[in-house]
């Protein structure tokens, strides 16, 4: 969220919503952390781009993932969807 503010760039509102709960702690339900592997599959390829990874000028593509947790994010989104599966939201 730092970085977002900091530049102007990276993420969506959606982005932005998950930072935020993330760093509320708050509980997930199964379909938001399905959708964080999802993202995480689809945007695996922005590490591949000019500047991730460099915080004095970050790509879009690099504050985006932190907004979805970072590698951090995935590897737990990874693991706990082993544990919801197709579980509905209750």
């Amino acid at each position: 969220l730092r970085l977002r503010q900091q530049f102007g760039r990276g993420g969506t509102e959606i982005g932005v919503a998950r930072a935020t709960e993330l760093k509320s702690r708050r509980n997930l339900s199964p379909s938001t952390i399905r959708r964080m592997v999802s993202y995480f599959a689809r945007h695996e390829v922005d590490k591949k781009g000019r500047n991730y990874g460099n915080e004095d000028n970050p790509s879009a593509g690099y504050i985006a993932w932190l907004l979805w947790g970072g590698d951090e994010g995935r590897a737990w989104a990874l693991e706990m969807k082993k544990k919801v599966g197709n579980a509905p939201d209750i």
